[in-house]
């Protein structure tokens, strides 16, 4: 698989959205969305793609190159977030999703963070494989499926060039 990673632009917006509808209903069935379908596109186009740390993920197929992952990323308060990730369902389990996560460990440095559901098993199982570790569990309370989650982290001291470790 030849895969070519390049930040978002607005062009990128209605199948970055895309995406994350697809992953949720293929994967998600227990937290379905907070927000009509039109209202996860709008978003994407007016907030998510602008406000920048969004990487795609580029894949030759029958259609040519076509985005078929993305990962928003964050560095805040001396650590990386993962905000978003997300792969075409019909390519998990094709080592895109490491593609994405060695992205972000090279452009974010440690220690990272990220949420996902604890019923979400292949993601977590996905986290904990490389690395990463459960270190709060809730109760949903503060996210919009007020589905219970896992904040997971991966700790270490090391920053990329240009930040602090």
């Amino acid at each position: 698989m030849n895969v070519t990673l390049r930040p978002a632009t607005a062009a990128d917006a209605p199948r970055i959205a895309d995406l994350l509808i697809d992953v949720r209903a293929a994967f998600m069935s227990y937290a379905p969305s907070a927000h009509a379908d039109d209202d996860v596109r709008a978003w994407v186009a007016s907030h998510l793609v602008p406000s920048g740390g969004v990487t795609v993920a580029m894949v030759d197929g029958a259609t040519g190159r076509t985005v078929q992952g993305i990962m928003a990323t964050e560095w805040s308060g001396g650590l990386g977030w993962i905000h978003q990730m997300a792969v075409d369902p019909a390519r998990v389990g094709q080592g895109l999703g490491t593609v994405l996560l060695a992205h972000a460990l090279r452009t974010l440095g440690r220690p990272i963070r990220l949420y996902t559901f604890q019923a979400n098993a292949g993601a977590r199982r996905f986290y904990e494989r490389h690395g990463f570790a459960a270190i709060a569990f809730t109760e949903g309370h503060d996210n919009e499926e007020h589905c219970p989650d896992v904040l997971y982290e991966l700790a270490g001291p090391v920053a990329p060039a240009g930040r602090p470790a």
